[in-house]
């Protein structure tokens, strides 16, 4: 990675932003007050899990299966998770 230096005369030449003012300024309000929706979203977003409930593998499943599923919207591994815990319980190993 280079460390370029600009001039400000580099970043007079690139900027077309004209500074706030003041009133634009105390018109500002939170990100959350305007977009309460998306910043409950945006705070589900998942990480890393603290303590795994679940394994990450791989499976091969046919198409028509996993297209089937996706249609299903978001969400549609964890359906496939459901569906073959209901299967599992529905047919006890011998």
């Amino acid at each position: 990675m280079t460390n370029t230096k600009y001039t400000q005369a580099d970043m007079d030449a690139v900027s077309d932003s004209p500074e706030l003012t003041h009133e634009q300024i105390a018109g500002m309000r939170p990100f959350a007050e305007v977009f309460p929706e998306l910043t409950v979203k945006l705070r589900k977003a998942r990480g890393a899990q603290k303590a795994p409930t679940k394994v990450s593998t791989t499976l091969r499943l046919s198409p028509d299966v996993i297209d089937g599923f996706r249609a299903t919207g978001a969400g549609w591994q964890t359906r496939i998770d459901t569906a073959l815990k209901e299967w599992l319980a529905n047919h006890p190993q011998a």
